[in-house]
């Protein structure tokens, strides 16, 4: 039953995607908004290379991982996706501290975090603080929820 959190490696690229898929797809959305999904957050090699990525192991298995997105205009957790099966188990705070530790080392000073209204309590529990809300690049229309992560 152990656990492990190591970098992700370029060849999981689509294991990552099709996780983030199952995992977003927990909260019952319509197969418009999961096709928009997909093309959206597909996870590439080169975004592998590119971004902080890390993967959360269990047994041998990927169960879950993050990025994070440092760019000029600021830094963001990009992905934090946990599979359904293990949600509610304590890895996404695994994930969370990780991640929170990784950006510390990078000499990061914040995270911004855009959300789905489901996960909004998950980054309050955190310690995550609102800052108002935005435009889902998903679906047009759709207002979430954005926070922010000082670190």
């Amino acid at each position: 039953m152990m656990s492990d959190i190591r970098k992700a490696k370029a060849e999981e690229a689509e294991q990552l995607t099709n996780l983030a898929i199952r995992s977003e797809a927990y909260w019952g959305y319509d197969s418009d908004y999961m096709q928009s999904f997909q093309s959206m957050y597909a996870v590439t090699e080169s975004f592998i290379h590119s971004y902080p990525t890390f993967v959360l192991e269990k047994d041998n298995l990927i169960i879950g991982f993050y990025s994070i997105l440092i760019e000029e205009k600021g830094t963001s957790l990009e992905d934090l996706f946990i599979d359904p099966h293990y949600i509610g188990q304590g890895y996404g705070k695994r994930l969370w501290n990780h991640a929170v530790e990784a950006g510390k080392s990078l000499g990061l000073k914040e995270f911004v975090i855009v959300t789905s209204p489901q996960a909004k309590e998950f980054y309050l529990k955190m310690g995550a603080v609102q800052t108002g809300e935005v435009e889902s690049l998903v679906k047009k229309g759709r207002i979430i929820p954005q926070f922010i992560y000082k670190l």
